[in-house]
C-alpha cells in the first residue's frame, strides 16, 4: 500500500514534466529577434554567423576556408574575392 503512495504521485511528476506544450513567450520567430544565432543573413540568404558567403562563381553559399581547400587557393579574404569575382554585399 504504502508503495502506491509513493508511485502514483512520482508518476504524476514525471508525466508532467514530460509535457512537449511550450509557452507563448519561448516561441519566437529568428526574423523577428537579430541577437538569435542564425538570423543575420546577407542578400542571398547566406547565414553569416555560420561562416558562409555568397560567391556568385558557384551561385551559392559557401564557406571559404571550404572553398579554398576544395579549389586549392590560398584562405585569405582577397583570394575568395578573386574566386568568386565578389564586388561587395
Amino acid at each position: 500500500m504504502k508503495l502506491y503512495a509513493l508511485l502514483y504521485p512520482l508518476l504524476a511528476c514525471i508525466l508532467i514534466g514530460c509535457s512537449t506544450d511550450k509557452p507563448a513567450e519561448t516561441q519566437t520567430d529568428t526574423q523577428d529577434d537579430p541577437h538569435i544565432v542564425g538570423a543575420d543573413r546577407d542578400l542571398h540568404g547566406c547565414i553569416r554567423s555560420a561562416g558562409y558567403s555568397w560567391c556568385a562563381r558557384t551561385e551559392q553559399c559557401e564557406r571559404p576556408w571550404e572553398l579554398a581547400a576544395k579549389h586549392g587557393f590560398e584562405n585569405t579574404a582577397e583570394a575568395f574575392a578573386t574566386f568568386c569575382d565578389e564586388t561587395d554585399d
